[in-house]
C-alpha cells in the first residue's frame, strides 16, 4: 500500500485540524491490517500516536491524545482521517501516515508516507 499525506498546518492552541492519508488499496490488501498516524517532534523519537484496523472497528490512541484526537476511515477504507482537537504546543511535530500500525510500534511499520507538518503556536 502507499501513502500520501496531507492537511498538515499551524494553528492556535485549543485550535483543530484534521490530516488525511491516502491509501489507495488499503480497503482490499489483507496482508495491511491497520494503519494509522507517527509523529516526530523535533528533537524527539518518533512516536505512535493513533491506529485503526481495516475494518474500522478496531482503535489504538497512545495516552497523550487520547479524548482529543479520533482516527477514522472512509467507506471505501481508502482514506484514513485524523481529527486532532484542542491541540496544544504539545503536539507540534512532523505527522506521518504509516502501515502497519500495531499499536503504535515503529518497528513493525514496513510503509512511511512522506510527513506533514503541524505546528502549534499562539
Amino acid at each position: 500500500v502507499q501513502l500520501q499525506a496531507s492537511g498538515g498546518g499551524s494553528v492556535q492552541p485549543g485550535g483543530s485540524l484534521r490530516l488525511s492519508c491516502a491509501a489507495p488499496g488499503f480497503g482490499s490488501d489483507s496482508d495491511t491490517y491497520a494503519i494509522g498516524w507517527f509523529r516526530q517532534a523535533p528533537g524527539k523519537e518518533r512516536e505512535g500516536v493513533s491506529c485503526i484496523s481495516r475494518s474500522g472497528t478496531s482503535t489504538w490512541y497512545d495516552d497523550s491524545v487520547k479524548g482529543r484526537f479520533t482516527i477514522t476511515t472512509d467507506d471505501a477504507k481508502n482514506t484514513v482521517f485524523l481529527q486532532m482537537t484542542n491541540l496544544t504546543p504539545e503536539d507540534t511535530a512532523i505527522y506521518y501516515c504509516a502501515a502497519p500500525c500495531m499499536g503504535g510500534l515503529n518497528y513493525l511499520v514496513n510503509t512511511w508516507g512522506q510527513g506533514t507538518q503541524v505546528t502549534i503556536s499562539s
